[in-house]
């Protein structure tokens, strides 16, 4: 449910700022942003998908484009050289939000932010099948295996399949739709990173929002509904709390390399069952837990072992250096 960001092009060199420390706060700081926004999408409750990514776009925008502008970075957001490459980034973008928040009206809020730590798995098999890159065994093992844990999770629900209904059908459909959207939140990561060969950080984020804003408007004759002063208010400040969790995951990558930060994305997964037992009710389900633990171990793995290959690449190249 983020919008993917790439470290940005003049980031200040790793320890400069404050180090690895700050680069985790900010990170953990994120994620609390991502979930608080996802807890008010799924608190308005009756209203549309489509009319959600509206909300969480545009108003996104206010606090980033005021970040931007404090900063004295406005017109870099604005400067663009592949404005088609930022639609098509929007298409996908908005596709794959809409069935994510579709999902979160059907499913448990664990359960859909489980889900959707399936997309870096799946980018790896995609940049192995369209971007022909080299994934060795260690790789596909630790892939396949959280897919497992993505499959532990969805059985249950793939009751749409079997014609038994101990959980309902709008939960099944949730649960298709949940991994469709992690499949669609995979093709927009490759998307940015074409992007990030030619476009600044505030530029790929600000078309994002504006693009996926205009785009969630053709929702419009879908049945979009006047919200109540209550939800008005969760769908605003989802929208604000998405902008700054951008802003903060944005500005991590500055203190810390990414095989550092990326494991605590992972808190995500605590935070909801806590809100989702407090706010939701929602009892965490055994399938839910182990799947999930299976897939955050496989991610866990494979964020280890590139930090290692990492670390051992930079050895070979200082005893290489003459």
């Amino acid at each position: 449910m983020t919008a993917p960001s790439a470290e940005p092009a003049d980031a200040p060199a790793k320890g400069d700022l404050g180090g690895p420390l700050r680069g985790i706060a900010l990170k953990i700081a994120s994620v609390c942003c991502f979930v608080v926004m996802a807890t008010m999408l799924k608190a308005t409750l009756t209203i549309p998908s489509g009319q959600m990514v509206f909300f969480r776009s545009f108003f996104a925008l206010l606090p980033v484009l005021g970040y931007l502008a404090w900063k004295g970075n406005l017109t870099r957001a604005f400067q663009t050289k592949r404005p088609l490459g930022h639609i098509l980034r929007g298409l996908i973008g908005v596709s794959s939000m809409s069935l994510g928040f579709f999902a979160l009206t059907r499913l448990p809020l664990p359960e859909a932010t489980a889900i959707g730590y399936a997309a870096p798995l799946i980018i790896v098999i995609l940049s192995a099948v369209l971007l022909r890159e080299s994934v060795h065994v260690f790789r596909w093992t630790t892939v396949l295996v959280g897919l497992a844990g993505v499959l532990v999770i969805l059985w249950p629900r793939l009751t749409v399949f079997s014609g038994e209904t101990p959980m309902g059908d709008a939960q099944s459909i949730g649960a298709i739709a949940a991994l469709c959207a992690a499949v669609l939140s995979a093709f927009a990561m490759l998307q940015v990173r074409t992007l990030v060969q030619t476009e600044r950080t505030e530029a790929i984020v600000t078309y994002f929002f504006i693009s996926a804003s205009t785009i969630s408007l053709s929702t419009i004759p879908l049945g979009w509904v006047w919200p109540t002063p209550e939800q008005a208010a969760l769908l605003v400040g989802a929208g604000f709390f998405g902008g700054i969790g951008q802003l903060l995951l944005t500005s991590c990558y500055r203190y810390a390399d990414m095989s550092v930060i990326a494991p605590f994305e992972y808190v995500s997964l605590l935070l909801t069952i806590i809100i989702g037992f407090v706010i939701f009710a929602d009892v965490p389900t055994a399938a839910m837990l182990i799947g999930a633990l299976i897939i955050v171990a496989s991610g866990i793995a494979v964020i280890l072992r590139e930090r290692y290959l990492g670390l051992d690449r930079a050895k070979s190249r200082q005893a290489n250096t003459p």
